[in-house]
């Protein structure tokens, strides 16, 4: 199901992002790619088709994936139509199916993780709702953390080591990054967090030979307090005993 054409991946430089999510799978799948918007002019590329003046699918928002003429946007979406072209999924649409489940149900909690430290709007800067950043991420490192992880957890082990059995996918790639990201924004909630098989699946990833190489390449951005998941030490709190917040 490969393909002569490049793909062309567009999203912002300077930040891991969604982006890294598609990045993973490309990397894996040993993919003919392009980061479009860390190249000479991509910026202006990509604006083109964020405005509307390029052919193709308008995106609402980056990621996106164009390949030949096709554009494609939305993060799951893109994975879903990528990853049997780079043998990421399984062939059966019972397995295509639980892989895009599991993705979205990764995206979720990506999104709750960047709702942590921005609860009111992106267009405001973290300091101007730092104390409401405070109150939700209390919960969501005492909630929301152990609630999704525990979850993928008791998936894994079922059939292999992998969340679909015996062979890595793409949600699995993706799993990885989300552990990273939340190890990097709440570092003290998740080193209490319990989880031995996703650490174990966690590693293997990171081992994975293509993926090891492209984490030691200069193409994986660190992450940073621009990003989707960003350390704020005063976010990565327990909550009190008595499990209520402070007025």
């Amino acid at each position: 199901m490969r393909s002569m054409a490049r793909y062309r991946l567009y999203y912002w430089p300077g930040i891991q992002g969604r982006g890294e999510f598609v990045r993973l799978a490309l990397e894996e799948g040993n993919a003919d790619y392009d980061d479009v918007a860390r190249g000479p002019g991509g910026m202006r590329a990509m604006m083109r088709f964020l405005d509307g003046r390029a052919q193709g699918l308008r995106p609402f928002a980056p990621p996106f994936l164009a390949h030949g003429k096709l554009v494609m946007a939305q993060t799951a979406n893109i994975l879903a139509w990528l990853a049997p072209r780079l043998s990421l999924v399984p062939r059966d649409e019972a397995s295509r199916l639980a892989a895009n489940q599991h993705q979205l149900t990764i995206a979720d909690l990506a999104t709750e993780a960047h709702d942590a430290h921005h609860p009111i709007a992106v267009s405001l800067y973290y300091e101007e709702q730092k104390r409401e950043a405070q109150r939700r991420s209390r919960h969501f490192v005492a909630e929301r953390i152990p609630k999704f992880l525990r979850y993928f957890e008791s998936l894994l082990g079922r059939g292999g080591p992998w969340l679909l059995g015996a062979r890595r996918s793409y949600p699995d790639l993706s799993l990885f990054q989300l552990v990273e990201g939340l190890r990097y924004a709440f570092p003290r909630s998740m080193a209490r967090l319990r989880t031995p098989r996703l650490r174990a699946m966690h590693d293997r990833v990171a081992a994975l030979p293509r993926i090891a190489a492209y984490l030691a390449s200069p193409r994986r951005l660190p992450f940073n307090e621009h990003d989707l998941f960003r350390r704020y030490p005063e976010l990565d709190a327990p909550l009190p005993r008595s499990g209520r917040l402070p007025a």
